[in-house]
């Protein structure tokens, strides 16, 4: 009785397993062409292979563009599935906007497929410094659903931001960031005037500032944004959205942190108060784990414009 019921146990485990491996990603159309895979605003754990946040992939007529390459091969294995949904077509290059995990760590599963990893210097300089990490990180959480990732990079290295990169017709600019990591980047595409922002840009779930991030750097970035004018946004996370939607949710809190908290800091106002004050922000209440990350933003920008 008991080894029929372990037995069944593991068949019920080994089922959801599998009904999970096969379990499409969502993808949403943004324009003719240009698609987002728009992963969970929760946080990164086994039942998501890491994928919680979005990449973007956009079809030409000499192949598939693919942004981000999620955390892991059997992640990218699931993104591949996700685009052969909608294009037969091969996966030609690869663009990393930035150097956290599921930004990259699949650059491999397509390396191996014959894409072309393309990245600011700055951006495969970042990567490798926090690769191990990373991996120690993700092989915990991941687990089995880790196997075979190896950290690969970019072999295609940009320097001049913007660059214009053009396949098959399709014309698109990667441009630097520098606001979640050093050398993050953002791509324009100025045929759809659509952004990919990679994560300068969150919506529905609190902006993530990270020691590594830079608000200055951020804020700097959104201004560009809001000059080049998207018709739509492909945010680093959350749902695909327009300016506006944009604005709400991260344009708004990146004024707030430089306007008050970082105005704060450089007038040497303590930072207790400076945190008390500003602790109850309805405004930003809406979005997810601003319960959580609200002060610790707010800190780490205080420090960052701290004597300055």
């Amino acid at each position: 009785m008991l080894k029929r019921l372990l037995a069944g146990i593991a068949l019920l485990f080994t089922a959801s397993g599998s009904a999970f491996a096969d379990e499409p990603l969502k993808v949403t159309k943004v324009t003719d062409n240009v698609y987002a895979i728009v992963g969970p605003i929760d946080d990164r754990a086994y039942d998501n292979d890491g994928l919680n946040n979005n990449q973007a992939f956009i079809v030409t007529r000499d192949g598939v563009i693919l942004i981000d390459s999620g955390a892991s091969a059997v992640g990218a294995a699931r993104i591949e599935k996700a685009i052969a949904g909608v294009s037969k077509a091969p996966v030609k290059w690869v663009i990393n906007t930035g150097s956290q995990d599921h930004r990259w760590l699949g650059n491999g599963h397509f390396a191996g497929k014959g894409a072309e990893v393309i990245a600011f210097e700055g951006t495969v300089a970042t990567q490798k410094k926090v690769a191990a990490l990373q991996m120690d990180t993700l092989r915990k959480t991941l687990k089995d659903r880790f196997e075979g990732t190896q950290p690969v990079h970019a072999t295609r290295l940009l320097k001049d931001s913007p660059t214009t990169l053009t396949l098959g017709g399709e014309t698109l600019e990667l441009r630097l960031t520098d606001a979640h990591f050093p050398a993050d980047a953002m791509v324009w595409l100025p045929r759809q005037k659509v952004a990919v922002t990679g994560d300068l840009v969150y919506v529905d779930r609190m902006l993530g500032v990270h020691d590594t991030s830079s608000v200055k750097s951020a804020w700097t970035a959104w201004q560009e944004l809001v000059k080049l004018n998207p018709v739509k946004v492909i945010p680093g996370h959350g749902e695909v959205c327009d300016m506006a939607k944009a604005k709400k949710d991260t344009g708004d809190y990146y004024a707030f942190l430089v306007n008050v908290i970082g105005k704060a800091a450089q007038d040497m106002a303590p930072l207790d108060e400076v945190i008390k004050a500003n602790a109850d922000r309805p405004e930003f209440k809406h979005l997810k784990h601003y319960d959580t990350w609200h002060k610790t933003v707010m800190s780490r920008t205080y420090l960052q414009f701290e004597g300055q």
